[in-house]
């Protein structure tokens, strides 16, 4: 369980306030080693935004978003362009409050969720460096368990998925996640394909990203009950989730709510639906760690377990990721592996990849990661201050 932080955050802001100085805004576009193909569509590039927030007091803050059209609405140029409103708004004010800079953020426009997070996680950054304590410590975690990401196998033909699935397991991977959600009887054919390949031992999940309607989503579930899957992420389309738990109550594999849980106004309205049995938090979904911290205690208190996922990051908000998920024991599922897709890697610091899919984490203030500047040189570029 976490604490709450509120007090101590309060007492810092009038021992000691900081100014946000300066704030600089990067389009970090990198290439994917090869496409990652949903039932959303395929991405050959990670079309992010880094966000720095500079102090007068000279602590650096850093976030990152990975905007996705067809689940938060948001692409590189959007958020490009809002974030230079919300710098404009941020300049002069205390980083360490940051209930204050995320209502602030919220009263100058509607949702944009993917950006405010990459405002959130800097913000997050500065607070905990200036307290001395990792991310995970200032938000009241523990670093006492294991994380180990899975890693996802693209939809496409079931030959092709059972070949890349294979080569998962082999690479050592404790997990495998499987996309699906593009016609539900070869989406069975798909997993049958996978399951021969890899044998019966390996975990598989699956996201069927939104693609199934109600009847072909309790269909697909029950036939793939014998292929033993550990869970779905969002069998029907989002807009849908008043039916989700009919779904949940007819499939013999356990549900995970994902595009339809946003913040924690959206997980609270699942919780009483009794949608799904999983969250799946993910931070550009939430709007940062604030709101993300909000779903953690609406399930704890319910029950739900939980997964921590992301789109497209980098290593600097895969970090931040990591930090998050060990602020709880109901965060049980881990999906960071999009920035191992990459061609090239431009952070220094941060989380570590080892064999596995286990991934470490560092004991420095903040998150403890950044970005060459050398690389930042090639990225398009504003400054407010």
């Amino acid at each position: 369980m976490f604490q709450d932080l509120s007090l101590p955050t309060q007492l810092k802001i009038m021992i000691q306030p900081l100014t946000i100085s300066r704030i600089e805004l990067f389009k970090l576009s990198i290439p994917l080693i090869e496409p990652f193909t949903t039932s959303l569509g395929t991405d050959t590039d990670a079309e992010n935004v880094l966000v720095k927030i500079f102090t007068k007091e000279g602590i650096i803050g850093l976030g990152e978003c990975s905007p996705y059209m067809p689940i938060n609405g948001e692409s590189q140029d959007t958020c490009f362009i809002v974030g230079q409103y919300f710098a404009k708004a941020l300049i002069g004010k205390n980083p360490l409050d940051i209930e204050a800079c995320i209502q602030l953020m919220d009263r100058i426009i509607y949702a944009n969720s993917s950006i405010k997070s990459a405002f959130d996680i800097a913000l997050y950054d500065i607070a905990s460096q200036h307290a001395g304590l990792p991310l995970y410590q200032f938000i009241g975690g523990e670093n006492n368990k294991t994380i180990i990401t899975d890693y996802t196998v693209s939809v496409g033909e079931p030959e092709q998925m059972a070949k890349d699935a294979l080569k998962i397991k082999n690479q050592g991977y404790p997990a495998i996640k499987v996309k699906l959600g593009k016609n539900g009887p070869t989406d069975v054919e798909r997993i049958k394909a996978i399951r021969m390949a890899v044998g019966n031992k390996i975990p598989i999940r699956i996201d069927a990203n939104q693609g199934w309607k109600v009847k072909e989503a309790i269909e697909t579930l029950k036939a793939l009950a014998v292929y033993d899957i550990q869970h779905c992420e969002e069998p029907i389309a989002r807009w849908k989730f008043m039916k989700l738990s009919k779904v949940k109550k007819q499939s013999p594999i356990p549900i995970m709510a994902d595009e339809c849980c946003g913040d924690e106004h959206d997980a609270e309205k699942l919780i009483e639906l009794n949608a799904c049995q999983y969250f799946n938090i993910k931070l550009g979904k939430s709007g940062g760690i604030y709101k993300g911290l909000k779903i953690v205690r609406l399930a704890e208190a319910a029950g739900i377990h939980l997964q921590v996922g992301a789109m497209l990051e980098s290593r600097i908000a895969m970090t931040a990721f990591a930090h998050f998920a060990l602020c709880s024991p109901l965060i049980e599922h881990y999906d960071f592996d999009t920035a191992l897709m990459f061609k090239e890697d431009p952070v220094t610091g941060g989380i570590q990849y080892k064999a596995n899919g286990v991934i470490t984490i560092t004991e420095t203030p903040g998150l403890g990661a950044t970005i060459e500047d050398v690389w930042l040189q090639k990225m398009e570029k504003v400054i407010i201050q």
